[in-house]
């Protein structure tokens, strides 16, 4: 009877540490950073803790997916698909939708039509303009493609 309670005891342990690993992974994610747009702050090979979120604010340091020659080939990411599979780019929002376009700022939105970022919409800069492929140069970035907030930082 013992063997058979512990042995009912290790799987229950097993399956709730699986439970929340599985939690964790769908929450959280590292993500290494390619590129000097961030720096001083955040240097090429460094790594980042993200967490998966839907709130932004202005000031955040958030990874989001990258366009490629301008545009992206694949749907937003899913909760099921592997983030590993994207190209990820780090930036800072500067504005969010319901808040004043940042003409002055941002060059590519200086003859934008609407006064305020439009629903959906964020802009975002890299803190090393030399080097950042950002909203100066884009424009408007889709909320759909935040990977989320970064809220932790290792060197690289």
């Amino acid at each position: 009877m013992s063997g058979i309670w512990v042995w009912g005891v290790s799987a229950a342990v097993v399956f709730c540490v699986g439970l929340l690993v599985s939690a964790l992974r769908s929450r959280f994610v590292y993500v290494t950073i390619r590129g000097r747009s961030m720096e001083p702050g955040y240097h090429d090979g460094d790594r980042v803790l993200v967490r998966r979120t839907a709130g932004l604010e202005v000031g955040q340091v958030i990874v989001l997916e990258a366009p490629i020659d301008g545009t992206w080939g694949k749907p937003p990411l899913s909760s099921g698909d592997r983030v590993e599979e994207r190209v990820w780019i780090i930036k800072r929002v500067v504005a969010l939708p319901g808040d004043p376009v940042p003409r002055q700022k941002i060059p590519a939105l200086a003859r934008a039509a609407e006064s305020r970022v439009p629903a959906g919409s964020l802009v975002v800069l890299g803190d090393n303009p030399e080097a950042s492929f950002d909203s100066r140069k884009f424009g408007y970035f889709p909320i759909s493609r935040v990977l989320g907030v970064v809220i932790g930082h290792h060197r690289g």
